[in-house]
C-alpha cells in the first residue's frame, strides 16, 4: 500500500472510530457534526477526490457551519483534495490549530506484557462512561453527545479500565477494531498514578485483545506537545506514519 493510500485508510477509519451525529458528503469532502464536541467530530475531512469550484466550496462549508452556531475547521493531512487547500486557507486567515502524529506499530510477533487488573467490555457500560468522562473532563453539556457517538459506532469496539488492588480507577482508553487496523483512543490515567508505567499496561492489554481478535496493525494519534505520551508510544515500538492538523476559522 503506498503512503497516500495508508493515509487515506487510516483518515476512514478514524471517522468510523468516532462517528458523528450527523455526516455530509460534498463533492469529496466529509462534513462532520456534533453539536461542537471535539474538532475532530465537527470538521471538514477533503480525503476524495474534488471537482468543483474551490472557492465556492469553501464558502458553501463556511455557511452550513456558521448556521449551526459553529467553528468552520478542516482536517488536513498531506493526502487532501485539492492539494493546494490548504495553502488556499491560510491565504483566507485560517489557523493552524494541533499538529498532531499518526502512528503505527505491527502487531505481527509482537509480544506483550499484561499486568494489573484490567476490566473489559465490549459493550458500552456506565461505569466506564463515568470514569471517561471525569479523566477526561468531559463537560456535562457533552456528554449525551459523546454517548449517542459511541452507541453510534458499528465496528468491533471494546473499553478498557485499569485497577488496582483496591479496585481504584488507574487508566482507562478505548479501542476500535476494523478490518485488521485496531485503533487506540482516549487513552488517559488518573493524576496521581501518572508517569508509573500504568499507561504502557494499558496499551498492552489493548493491544492483546487486538490481536485475540485479529488484529495485524494498530494505530493511534497523539498530538506533538505532548512529550510523555510521544516517549511512551515510541518505547513500545509506534512509528509515525503521517502527521494531520486542523485549519480553523473563528
Amino acid at each position: 500500500m503506498t503512503r497516500n493510500k495508508l493515509i487515506q485508510k487510516i483518515e476512514e477509519l478514524s471517522i468510523n472510530a468516532l462517528p458523528a451525529i450527523q455526516t455530509n458528503v460534498y463533492d469529496g469532502w466529509v462534513l462532520r457534526f456534533a453539536d461542537g464536541y471535539t474538532k475532530r467530530a465537527n470538521s471538514i475531512q477533503p480525503i476524495y477526490f474534488s471537482n468543483e469550484n474551490l472557492d465556492k466550496k469553501i464558502e458553501m462549508a463556511e455557511q452550513v457551519y456558521r448556521r449551526r452556531q459553529l467553528k468552520v475547521i478542516y482536517k488536513m493531512t498531506q493526502q487532501v483534495f485539492p492539494e493546494h487547500l490548504d495553502r488556499t486557507l491560510e491565504q483566507k486567515g485560517y489557523i493552524l490549530d494541533s499538529l498532531t502524529s499518526v502512528q503505527v506499530i505491527s502487531l505481527n510477533d509482537l509480544e506483550v506484557e499484561i499486568k494489573n487488573h484490567a476490566i473489559i467490555n465490549n459493550d458500552l457500560q456506565d461505569d466506564w462512561f463515568i470514569n471517561f468522562c471525569t479523566l477526561n473532563n468531559v463537560a456535562e453539556k457533552d456528554q449525551i453527545t459523546l454517548k449517542q457517538m459511541l452507541r453510534n459506532i458499528i465496528a468491533n469496539t471494546c473499553y478498557f479500565l485499569l485497577t488496582d488492588d483496591d479496585n481504584e480507577i488507574i487508566a482507562c482508553g478505548m479501542c476500535v477494531l476494523e478490518g485488521e487496523y485496531i485503533g487506540l483512543f482516549d487513552i488517559v490515567t488518573t493524576a496521581k498514578y501518572r508517569n508509573r508505567g500504568y499507561g504502557s499496561i494499558l496499551i498492552q492489554n489493548i493491544l492483546q485483545w487486538g490481536m485475540d481478535n485479529g488484529a495485524k496493525y494498530a494505530y493511534l494519534q497523539v498530538m506533538l506537545n505532548n512529550a510523555p505520551a510521544l516517549k511512551l508510544y515510541s518505547k513500545l515500538g509506534f512509528k509515525e506514519i503521517y502527521k494531520y492538523w486542523y485549519r480553523i476559522k473563528e
